[in-house]
């Protein structure tokens, strides 16, 4: 297996192994997550997520896997523009998916939706599960991406698409410049303004740069084994979509 810069990139310190320490970063601020992703965003997160799940239109896939779900976001709006028999979201934090539980049984989508702790690296599910894999703002979370990847690609289904949504590094020097000020100052100050885990989101700036992103990551998607790999650069690069499938 590859180890990556990022993966070694811990939210609090040296000391403990990363997957713990994730879990415990979003147990803490679970409880203003969405309202924090919301502001710091100034909403352009919605609009991401939607235009990654627009990829999976022409699939219509039946059953989908949300790896990091979260506090379920883009499992609920999953629902709203593909109509799937059923979406399942793993994630390691227990809080956020408490959250996530509440928000779908406001919507009346229990029957839809089904949140589960689950660890992306070990998914607790046979192979050729699903028709279709997402993961939004998630990889870089993984303590170790390349086994992360392998699992996804194992619980797919042959000719199952992966879709991705994860932060990039802008290269337009002027959009860099404001970007990384933003990213490394503004928004962890914001976030102890409101009682945040200012740590929570230093880590969010400092995985982000460090995570290969573009063609490396997509380079890293064709070594794994997937095939038909290619990515969107969205919003002047702050994000990209990423979109992969397993070979028929």
């Amino acid at each position: 297996m590859t180890d990556f810069p990022h993966d070694s990139i811990k939210p609090f310190s040296e000391e403990g192994p990363k997957k713990v320490q994730v879990s415990e970063m979003f147990d803490r601020i679970a409880p203003r997550y969405d309202f924090m992703n919301r502001f710091l965003s100034a909403g352009i997160d919605r609009s991401w997520r939607k235009k990654a799940i627009r990829y999976f239109t022409k699939d219509q896939p039946r059953i989908i896997l949300d790896v990091a779900t979260g506090t379920g976001d883009m499992a609920i709006q999953a629902n709203r523009m593909l109509a799937p028999e059923k979406i399942i979201g793993i994630d390691i934090s227990t809080k956020m998916l408490a959250i996530g539980r509440e928000k779908i049984s406001k919507e009346g989508l229990n029957e839809k939706i089904e949140l589960v702790s689950g660890d992306g690296e070990t998914i607790n599910f046979p192979d050729a599960t699903f028709d279709g894999v997402m993961v939004a703002f998630g990889v870089r979370n993984f303590e170790n991406l390349d086994q992360g990847l392998r699992e996804i690609l194992r619980v797919m289904k042959p000719g199952a698409q992966l879709v991705v949504l994860e932060f990039s590094k802008p290269r337009i020097p002027g959009i860099k410049t404001l970007y990384n000020f933003y990213m490394g100052v503004v928004a962890p100050q914001l976030a102890k303004l409101f009682n945040q885990n200012k740590q929570a989101y230093q880590y969010l700036n400092e995985s982000a740069k460090a995570f290969p992103d573009r063609q490396l990551f997509v380079d890293i998607l064709n070594k794994t084994g997937f095939s038909n790999t290619y990515y969107q650069s969205l919003s002047l690069g702050i994000c990209c979509i990423y979109s992969a499938r397993k070979r028929a």
